[in-house]
């Protein structure tokens, strides 16, 4: 067997040892997060804020999307008094480091240019506004429900099932966003599970009428540790994740047969 030049042992030691340092970064980041809390006994595991919704100027109703939905949802669960307001969860806002969990400071960087902001969301009036006014009515709302999505995963361990009201941003990968999905909150929840909830493998299941391509780049040299089920219909549904910890930890066999 013929040695391989050591220029190559020691650029495959370098990039190696660089995965090493990007792994324990990324870990040390999930293990300082604030997204993860204790929630109190009397709350059910539904996860909502006021802040999730996307509303400015009437800009919102120029995107099929409807970005003030998820608080119609829980109105109009209150008012049937299926649901008691006081005892919604209410989630942490994402901060810059939870995202970098995932995230490159390249595509977050980009994130701070009205432009980029308003392609992503398919809405170009967007793209005039100051970035202070995009950040507090665009951004901030994208980022509270990212903190809803990641704390459903530790809601269903603990109670057997969680709903994040908002969040399904499926279209958005590390370095991409689209599709009106800023940020990618199902691949973050899924590292977070992995490291505090000793989680090896998980299901997604997606029941969106387009295919969920940004977790799916995120993981695609991962065919371990990533189930995907996508169930795209002619009509679209609510963006939304439901979790049940039975789903999540179905086995390889029942996936595939």
């Amino acid at each position: 067997m013929s040695t391989p030049p050591q220029h190559l042992s020691h650029s495959a030691a370098a990039a190696a040892s660089s995965s090493s340092t990007g792994e324990t970064l990324r870990r040390n980041r999930i293990m300082s997060s604030k997204l993860y809390f204790d929630v109190a006994p009397h709350k059910v595991p539904i996860i909502y804020s006021a802040g999730y919704d996307i509303a400015f100027l009437g800009i919102e109703k120029l995107h099929p999307f409807d970005s003030s939905k998820w608080g119609r949802i829980c109105q109009f669960l209150i008012s049937a008094k299926l649901l008691d307001k006081k005892h919604l969860v209410e989630p942490v806002e994402a901060s810059t480091d939870d995202l970098l969990v995932v995230h490159t400071q390249k595509y977050l960087a980009s994130l701070k240019n009205s432009v980029n902001v308003a392609t992503i969301m398919e809405v170009p009036p967007v793209a005039i506004l100051p970035i202070c006014i995009v950040e507090k009515k665009v951004l901030n709302p994208f980022r509270k429900q990212v903190g809803g999505t990641i704390l459903a995963a530790k809601l269903a361990k603990e109670r057997g099932w969680a709903i994040n009201v908002g969040g399904g941003f499926h279209h958005c990968s590390a370095d991409n966003g689209g599709g009106f999905c800023m940020y990618a909150d199902i691949s973050l929840c899924i590292h977070f599970a992995f490291v505090r909830l000793n989680v090896s493998r998980v299901l997604v299941i997606d029941l969106d009428a387009h295919q969920g391509n940004g977790h799916e780049r995120d993981f695609s040299n991962d065919s371990m540790t990533l189930f995907l089920l996508s169930c795209m219909q002619s009509f679209s549904v609510c963006h939304g994740n439901f979790f049940t910890w039975n789903v999540c930890e179905t086995r390889e066999d029942e996936i595939h047969s």
